[in-house]
């Protein structure tokens, strides 16, 4: 078996993270699309989320991961034992997510779920697969906010549907996949599809936002629900 080479390099990302909560436990930030959630191997892809946080906050770690190209909410521990526990929460599915997307395509139904096991493609790298035998299961569930058309500008435009997307487990690309399964991939996604319509490529980023948090501190034990509009 030949041994996988990534070979991304990230461009440069001149925006910076907001931070939306801080106490002395935790952090909920606000990552800008074209952001590593953590630093690659190569010495070229060293800017991420966590490079930029530990400076600031010594001994921080991500509680979980946002793709390259998705922007929104994430959870920062401050300590080892606040890692933990909150890793704990999101193993266990009691983290209520939510995304705003923009799929390519006009959906048919207003609402519905996905339920399609995903598994690594070890020939593709780093795309996933959907596979029944060998995946994991995952689940979405998807509610259309509204249907328009993206680039109105000589025409109609490409035709977008802007949906909230609800993934109940929480599988490496997900959403996109899910997405690309459902007939209707996230525009700017380059690898399940959401470049290949004509106009898809005028897409400035993955059109996709982490926009709803909701958890449990694991100090206080009250309950943070958090939200942060999609740029898009």
């Amino acid at each position: 078996m030949s041994a996988i080479i990534d070979t991304f390099i990230a461009p440069p990302c001149f925006d910076e993270i907001t931070l939306l909560f801080q106490d002395d436990h935790l952090l909920v930030i606000n990552k800008p699309s074209g952001l590593l959630s953590l630093s690659g191997k190569n010495p070229q892809n060293l800017d991420s989320v966590h490079h930029r946080l530990v400076k600031l906050f010594p001994g921080c770690a991500l509680v979980h991961r946002l793709d390259f190209g998705t922007s929104g909410l994430m959870v920062v521990a401050r300590s080892k034992t606040i890692n933990a526990a909150l890793c704990q929460q999101f193993s266990q599915r009691s983290v209520r997510k939510a995304y705003q997307a923009l799929l390519c395509g006009h959906l048919a139904d207003d609402e519905g779920v996905i339920d399609a096991a995903i598994a690594k493609d070890p020939a593709q790298f780093p795309r996933m697969v959907i596979c029944p035998i060998q995946g994991k299961p995952a689940r979405s569930r998807y509610r259309v906010i509204e249907r328009g058309y993206y680039q109105e500008k000589k025409g109609k435009g490409l035709p977008v549907t802007r949906v909230e997307l609800m993934p109940e487990t929480g599988r490496t690309h997900q959403l996109r996949i899910h997405c690309q399964q459902l007939g209707h991939p996230i525009l700017g996604c380059d690898l399940y599809g959401g470049l290949l319509l004509p106009g898809a490529d005028q897409a400035e980023r993955l059109m996709l936002h982490a926009s709803g948090l909701t958890f449990v501190h694991p100090v206080s034990g009250s309950t943070l629900q958090l939200s942060a509009d999609s740029p898009f």
